[in-house]
């Protein structure tokens, strides 16, 4: 740049040193000047050249040739330009194997442009690029669109933390609460058609297994009208509006679907989530002081608190036979919920166990009387593996039979969603995947006792 600039500045004028220059007649330049200023001349030429046509005399000063110095871009400290790279040129066979590396973004941007260049203009090229970028698709994981079961639960808890309810729900109707709210979220992602999806609804009626066969809506109706037993011991309206021939849950169920004038449908869901809604409500107001209040079941009584945890476990193992009809993810409930449901079941299971051996369904024991309430009797440890589980020692011989580890005479192991499904009947008893340990008699009948929980 400054090589060019001298050239241009210097390359026309004459030598200093030549003096045949200076005796050139044609030389019209003035003479140096020691005035820094410019020329001797009193009258500087005018700013503005005369035009090239214009007749100039000899005595008529010249403009100056040599220009004003050209400023560069290295001088103004400015960053200089990026240079514009060249386009790739490929070869069409080159341009095709780059095509898969183009689906999956891993090209450079000079071979991104090429190849988007050439799919412009080739269509073989551009229908594989269709297909590579559908694969592509393809390749990546999907993600579940359900909620995070556990994330009501944890929201709830981390607002309680900064700021305790006013009202607060009793701990043993939580999970009645949170069963609820994830069904009604199932519900709430189905279509009208689902709706109509046949649902088969199994439990165990003696050592035997049956099933009811209902829609999806009617599994809701269904759990509307048991729900309703709760209600009537809070002093809440029955759903039911008809009576039933006896107040169990199969009855009032059975009665329902009879009185309705059209099978059920999506419509059932508002008056089920609005009972819910006013149980935890009327709990939550009562106080847990009216857990002790007995709700009949027709053939059994249970305290309002295990009666909760009977209508989550109920809600949730319903609500799975939903899923399963309409093909739909469904989890299990959080840990601490779902090791209160078993704990319910493990209480539960010597009257089950004394109400087998009265109808001659469970053997009688090795002592010719039953064990006196209170005393030490045979004992089966049950563990449950996994999510919810524990131990708890089951009394064989009576309902109050004090347990006790040194008359331990069976174990038995189930993962704790397994064991659940064998409580509601949808798993027999012969084929639970258990550990078991000692007098095979009394396991038979703890398993069996187990699946005679389950009912309508």
């Amino acid at each position: 740049m400054r090589g060019i600039e001298a050239h241009d500045g210097y390359g026309d004028q004459p030598d200093p040193k030549d003096h045949n220059s200076q005796a050139n007649p044609q030389n019209n330049t003035p003479p140096p000047s020691n005035n820094p200023g410019g020329p001797s001349n009193p009258n500087p030429p005018p700013p503005n050249p005369p035009a090239p046509n214009t007749a100039r005399t000899p005595d008529e000063p010249q403009p100056p040739r040599i220009p004003m110095p050209r400023a560069s871009v290295e001088d103004t400290g400015l960053p200089l330009p990026e240079p514009t790279p060249a386009p790739l040129f490929l070869e069409h066979r080159v341009l095709k194997a780059l095509l898969g590396a183009w689906a999956l973004a891993a090209c450079s941007p000079e071979e991104t442009t090429a190849v988007e260049d050439h799919l412009g203009t080739c269509g073989a090229c551009a229908d594989e690029a269709l297909r590579l970028r559908d694969a592509v698709g393809l390749l990546h994981p999907p993600e579940s669109l359900d909620l995070d079961p556990t994330l009501r639960t944890r929201v709830l808890e981390s607002c309680l933390d900064r700021r305790p309810p006013r009202i607060p729900v009793p701990e043993w109707a939580t999970p009645y609460d949170a069963e609820t709210a994830r069904l009604d979220a199932l519900l709430q992602d189905i279509g009208d058609a689902e709706w109509h999806a046949p649902v088969r609804l199994r439990w165990f009626e003696g050592d035997e297994q049956t099933s009811r066969r209902t829609t999806v809506a009617g599994v809701i109706a269904h759990l509307l009208t048991v729900d309703g037993l709760v209600a009537l011991t809070l002093g809440l309206d029955d759903p039911l509006e008809a009576p039933a021939e006896t107040p169990t849950p199969a009855a009032r169920t059975e009665a329902f679907w009879t009185t309705s004038h059209f099978p059920p449908t999506r419509s059932v869901r508002t008056p089920w989530r609005e009972q819910a809604h006013n149980l935890v409500r009327t709990v939550a107001f009562a106080g847990g002081g009216s857990g002790r209040l007995p709700v009949s079941y027709g053939a059994f009584e249970l305290p309002l608190r295990d009666s909760m945890l009977d209508r989550a476990f109920e809600t949730w193992v319903h609500a799975g036979d939903i899923a399963e009809a309409v093909d739909y993810p469904y989890e299990p409930p959080s840990p601490r919920h779902l090791h209160a449901m078993i704990d319910l079941g493990a209480r539960m299971l010597p009257t089950a166990l004394a109400a087998r051996r009265q109808a001659g369904l469970a053997a009688p024991g090795q002592t010719r009387h039953l064990v006196p309430a209170g005393a030490p009797g045979r004992s089966l440890r049950l563990e449950i593996e996994g999510l919810g589980g524990g131990e708890w020692l089951i009394p064989l011989d009576s309902p109050g039979a004090l347990p006790s580890p040194d008359h331990e005479v069976a174990h038995i192991a189930l993962d704790g969603v397994e064991f659940c499904q064998l409580a509601a009947g949808h798993v027999p008893p012969e084929e639970a995947a258990a550990g078991q340990l000692g007098d095979r008699e009394a396991i038979r009948d703890v398993l069996f006792a187990a699946a005679s929980l389950s009912r309508m």
